[in-house]
């Protein structure tokens, strides 16, 4: 796909802080300390790459979801687990407060959390519920003025070191996703609370857990949107949110490919390099031309969104299909390395563990192929 130049202006722009910023030695770090540096998330703040897509008066750069594929997809390149970071305000953190979020909500909470200077995670997922966003099982209660909350929320990424969370709660008795509102739970509160940190397979530096909330007083200011409107608006969350994992997922891919190719060029076997051996030089073909039409679902979700277009069917196409072929690209891009590929110290190693959660997190592939088959049929 053709770009005009202020895309690539935006490539350059992500491109050259991932070289320049998240360094072979940095991600190692990262990978033996379980600690993403605070510096680099603040320079990635100051690079604007936390507020691309969130208005300018609200601190960010105003751009569009091409301009956030094209960044994240940058960034994953270099490192998946720094995609999250650069993600997070531009979707799942700052998008709940951007879509339903009174005017006195956006500016308290996205300038700071565009400049760095605060973290919000997106709290939808319940131990009971895991793909099924409808089940909240997580109650409000009114109390004059306040909510009270009870319940908890499960694989939260960025809760253990959150300001605030965007929680998803049923208000009175209701069951059904009729009374899901959303609320901005100050993580300080008395009664929240987190759980123990999840040691993960991938995406090492980006720590997750549950959090809980026990009787937790929520004044009303602190509603998000509508009483009953949240399930709706968590939905529309999620259109960018599988498209910033698309993205993702394509970075990666890319990373892995670049991986294949550097290596089949320089391991030798047989008296020739391995790419001279057409097992290999096909499978890399084949991994080069998913790669290619996985970028292009992701591209096309994007303008579809920028232009109005039905973004949900088009980001879940690009997730489910841009995921799966991530996985697949790094499985083989594993295979070319051999047992080298098995050790740590090789880059593949590190990208092979952080494409496995593409195809879960934000709506497992079944659930994707689920919401698209609906789309089709008008369920």
């Amino acid at each position: 796909m053709i770009f005009p130049e202020k895309y690539n202006l935006i490539r350059k722009l992500a491109r050259d802080f991932a070289k320049n910023e998240l360094t072979a030695e940095i991600l190692d770090e990262v990978e033996d300390t379980g600690i993403f540096p605070v510096e680099i998330q603040k320079k990635m703040a100051k690079a604007g790459l936390y507020g691309i897509k969130v208005p300018e008066k609200y601190g960010g750069q105003g751009s569009d979801h091409l301009a956030y594929a094209i960044a994240i997809e940058e960034i994953a390149r270099a490192s998946a687990v720094g995609s999250l970071y650069a993600n997070s305000p531009n979707s799942l953190g700052g998008m709940p407060i951007l879509i339903a979020g009174t005017e006195e909500q956006k500016l308290k909470y996205l300038k700071p959390m565009v400049e760095g200077e605060i973290v919000i995670p997106f709290g939808l997922t319940e131990p009971n519920g895991g793909s099924d966003s409808r089940d909240i099982r997580t109650t409000a209660v009114e109390d004059g003025d306040y909510f009270i909350l009870n319940g908890r929320k499960t694989f939260i990424t960025m809760a253990p070191f959150a300001d605030y969370s965007v929680i998803y709660a049923n208000v009175g008795s209701s069951s059904s996703k009729s009374g899901v509102t959303a609320f901005i739970v100050d993580m300080k509160l008395p009664g929240v609370s987190i759980g123990k940190e999840e040691e993960k397979l991938g995406l090492i530096g980006c720590a997750t857990s549950d959090i809980i909330l026990e009787d937790v007083r929520v004044h009303k200011d602190e509603i998000l949107g509508e009483i009953g409107s949240g399930f709706k608006d968590a939905m529309k969350v999620l259109d960018v949110g599988r498209l910033g994992v698309a993205a993702q997922s394509v970075g990666v891919a890319q990373a892995c490919l670049d991986e294949a190719i550097k290596y089949a060029k320089e391991r030798k076997s047989f008296g020739k390099y391995i790419y001279e051996h057409q097992a290999i030089a096909f499978m890399i073909a084949d991994m080069a031309t998913k790669l290619k039409a996985a970028k292009e679902l992701v591209y096309d979700a994007a303008i579809t969104k920028d232009n109005g277009g039905n973004s949900t069917m088009a980001s879940s196409m690009a997730k489910m299909y841009a995921s799966e072929v991530c996985n697949e690209i790094a499985a083989k891009s594993l295979q070319i390395h051999g047992g080298y590929g098995f050790v740590r110290g090789f880059k593949i190693e590190r990208l092979y563990r952080d494409a496995r959660v593409f195809t879960i997190y934000e709506g497992t592939t079944q659930v994707q192929q689920i919401v698209i088959s609906r789309q089709i049929f008008g369920k």
